[in-house]
Parts: C-alpha cells; structure tokens; sequence
C-alpha cells in the first residue's frame, strides 16, 4: 500500500476506492496530512481498516483518524457507521478498554495560587487513588452494588453521594447507557471488577494537572468556563479488567459461531463477529454498555477522590473542581446520522475516537449547547493537550474526531530508547513532576512514542472535524503502572 493507491480530496483528506481491494463494500477514508499518512503506511493500520470495509451493513466510509496506528481488528482511530439491521457486531472493533475516556475538571484557580502546594497535591492524589496495574480500591464494591453500577452507571454513584448532579449533566450519555443488563457480564468480568471503582489503572492511563496556556476562542472558553492561566485536572481510564474480560469473553463466544450458526466469512478471526440483532449479538452490545457505565462510573469515582485530595489543601467553595466534560472512546452508539441522504438509526463504532456533535444537538449539555460538544484531546506527558469544539463540519465522520495523539513506537521499543529514571528527570527539568510507581511502565509512556499531538489538532482543525478552544500545559503526571 502506498499513497498513490489513495485519491487526494484535500490537504488533510485521502480516500481509497472500493476498488483498492476486492470485498471492500465502502471507501477507505483517512484524515492525515500527507507526511502523517506517510507514516501511517509503516504499520499494518491502513490494511486493517480496508478489511474493515468488508464487513457486513458497514455504511458510507469507514475512517482513520489522524492519530490512528496498528490495533486489533481495526486500527486505533477507527469510525465506522453500520445497519443495525444487516450489519455486524465485533467485540475487537470496539477493543478491550471498553469505554476508555477522558473527563477534565476545572478549577477556579490560576498557576500561581497552587504552584507552592502542588507537590503536596500530587503526593495527596498519589496517595488517595490507586494507580498501578492490579491495584485496588480501599472500599470494594462488589455484588448488588457492582451490579447497580454496571445498569446505571455513574448516575448510581452521584445518588450515593459521590458527586454532584452536574456531573451527570456534563458526562457523555449522562454516566448512563440505558440498554444493560448486568447477567450479560459473566462472574469472572464483575470478579475482575470487584474493588477496581476509582483506580487508574496501567499504561496510557493517568491524571495530569495542568495550565490553561493560551485560549484561542474566547466565546467558546467562556461557555466551557476556561481561562488562561487556569488549573485543570485531567483523567483518562477505562473499564479495567472488567472490560477486558467481557471483550475476551465474547471473542472467543463469537468466533465459532461466525463460520457455524451465522456463515460469517471475515479477512481474520480477529473480527469475530455476529449479527448485530441476533440473540448473541445484543448480549454483548448490554455487556459492552455494562462495561461503559462501569468506566463511566470509575472515573466519577476517581472524581470524588481528586476532590477530597483538592479540597485538604484548598478547601471547598470556589475552588473546587467542577466537571468540564466526560466524553468516551471505544464504544458503539446507536446514534441517528443522514446516509445517502436519509436519517437512519445506525450503530457508530469509535475504537480510538470520540464523537464531536455540532452546535445543537440534543445531547450536548445545555449550557454548551450553541457552542458545540467539548472535545478532549489528550497529548502525552511533556506536550500539550487540548480542549476542542464539535462543529458541523464532522458529518462526514459520523460527528467523530480524534481521542488523543497516538502511537507511533511500542512500548517495548520505547523502553529500549530511554530509561524511566532518565525520563522522570528529563521531565522534571521541563517543569513537570511525576509520579508513578513502575519507572518502566513510565518509559513505555515516553513522549517521543507518541505522535506529534500538534499535528493532529492540526489535521483535525483543517477538516472541520472541531475546533481549537484552548491549548493546556502540563504540570503535574501521576501515571497508571
């Protein structure tokens, strides 16, 4: 594969025609500028999302955002639109971290009301949230409790007492997918689940404090409540184990029934799929949501430890952290979208995306509503992350946009480039203080792993996919294992 195979629709946009390969039913789209699509060629993402144009009901395109690299199945950064009626469900097309997101948290502070304190800050949060891969919460929540969590995600939580309504207001789905039936989780997933409500988790997961640096639409930040010199908190981690298991449990349910019950014939068995209404298939869409209200309901959890944390060194009242947004990536929404002209109820995959709904839709939060979805667009440790609009320019891909820089090495290529212990000090000349409990696990993470994030805004600016609110600067990483 190489770029001439691709036809060039702008700058930033390139498509492969169903004639690239035999058995594709839709176009290969790909949002990249020409030396990112270049490098995307390296690995075997793009393969993996034409085959995943094979697959049965998909619709329209399927797309690769510009922070896409190699996964399971499909790429990471993939968005495909199929008919709930003809089309698939694939466990790995969605991946294992179920409902892996991101949630910022705002503070009425600025730099230099915390900066004598932040030290203490991050020993506080390091010491309230389990970080590590494994590692668990102080109180265990199992049974009816997990079994509420899994139907009514982090809706359950803010009426125990662990939040506040405006955190259900300004969380993706309101912490809340309605179709969960918490028997299609099998007992080994909610085993793995027990006492893991409010723990970060491993890997690409961690909490960061950071620096409003520069605002780039005042209109905008002011709805979002931003302000340069600002204090937020950052969160980004998933279902665990708990998500995991369910993806594995379904994989290996699905994969002797596609070529048995259903005559499914798919480029690899990693797209073990069935049909999307079939009995299996709506059992794993509950678990998935099972799945996305525990995510959902990890990081409220997370957000009332940070709170605690925040509120032994500021006190309450103004400075206290208000949720900005909560917005999830690998997933499935069925969501309604204009194909071929018409409004249709189709199913949304987001493996390594998140939707980015325009000014006016219904889901957007009241107060966000003119202004389009907030968009939360992690860097890595080192580099900046930004807050984005959604804007009506994304229909092409399904209101869907990036969900953070992407990789471009592995982690075990990362560690052989640098040492944890040479990271943390490089880091710490820049700045920035971290904090973490593996060092390897830390150079796994290395900044120079990852995509340039510039880049990616950039891309996803050009396209109209959002739009540029507010660049943050890192201060503070307390990373997962």
């Amino acid at each position: 594969m190489k770029i001439d195979d691709f036809k060039k629709i702008n700058s930033y946009t390139w498509e492969m025609p169903t004639s690239f390969k035999e058995g594709m039913k839709v176009p290969a789209r790909v949002y990249a500028s020409e030396k990112m699509l270049s490098d995307i060629l390296h690995d075997q993402s793009l393969a993996q999302l034409t085959d995943g144009a094979m697959l049965p009901g998909v619709l329209s395109q399927v797309i690769a955002m510009p922070d896409c690299h190699q996964g399971y199945s499909v790429p990471i950064g993939f968005v495909g639109a199929f008919n709930m009626r003809e089309g698939v469900i694939s466990p790995g097309a969605v991946g294992f971290d179920i409902n892996c997101g991101v949630r910022v948290l705002k503070s009425h502070l600025k730099k230099e009301e915390i900066e004598n304190n932040l030290e203490k800050l991050v020993e506080e949060i390091y010491k309230t949230i389990p970080s590590g891969l494994g590692r668990g919460s102080k109180g265990k929540i199992q049974g009816k409790e997990l079994e509420n969590i899994l139907e009514e995600g982090a809706s359950y939580l803010v009426e125990q007492g662990y939040g506040r309504e405006k955190d259900i207001e300004n969380c993706e789905s309101e912490g809340n997918l309605p179709d969960t039936e918490h028997a299609t989780v099998s007992p080994h997933a909610k085993k793995r689940g027990e006492g893991q409500v409010g723990t970060l988790g491993s890997g690409n997961h961690f909490i960061e404090i950071q620096q409003v640096e520069k605002v780039f639409d005042k209109d905008t930040a002011n709805a979002f409540g931003l302000f340069e010199n600002q204090i937020l908190v950052m969160i980004h981690c998933g279902s665990r184990g708990l998500g995991h298991q369910v993806c594995s449990d379904y994989l290996k349910e699905f994969k002797p029934l596609m070529s048995g019950k259903y005559e499914i014939s798919v480029k690899n068995h990693e797209f073990a799929c069935v049909p999307f209404h079939s009995p299996e298939g709506k059992k794993y869409f509950k678990a998935m949501n099972a799945s996305a209200n525990y995510a959902f309901a990890n990081r409220q959890m997370i957000t009332y430890f940070l709170r605690k944390a925040w509120n032994k060194l500021f006190g309450k009242g103004d400075s206290s952290l208000d949720l900005l947004y909560d917005v999830a990536h690998n997933i499935i929404k069925e969501e309604n979208h204009l194909i071929n002209g018409k409004k249709e109820k189709v199913a949304v995959y987001r493996k390594g995306a998140t939707r980015s709904f325009p000014p006016s839709h219904p889901e957007i939060p009241p107060e966000y509503r003119k202004f389009g979805q907030p968009v939360l667009l992690p860097g890595t440790m080192g580099t900046a992350s930004h807050i984005m609009a959604g804007t009506s320019g994304g229909k092409d891909s399904f209101y869907s946009t990036s969900h953070g820089a992407g990789r471009t090495m592995s982690r075990k290529a990362a560690t052989k480039n640098i040492s944890g212990k040479k990271l943390k000090s490089d880091l710490n000349e820049q700045g920035i203080i971290v904090k973490c409990k593996s060092e390897k696990g830390l150079a796994e993470e290395a900044p120079f792993a990852y995509k340039n994030v510039e880049d990616v805004v950039e891309v996803v600016s050009q396209t109209g996919l959002s739009m540029r609110v507010a660049k943050l600067r890192p201060l503070a990483v307390i990373k997962g294992e």
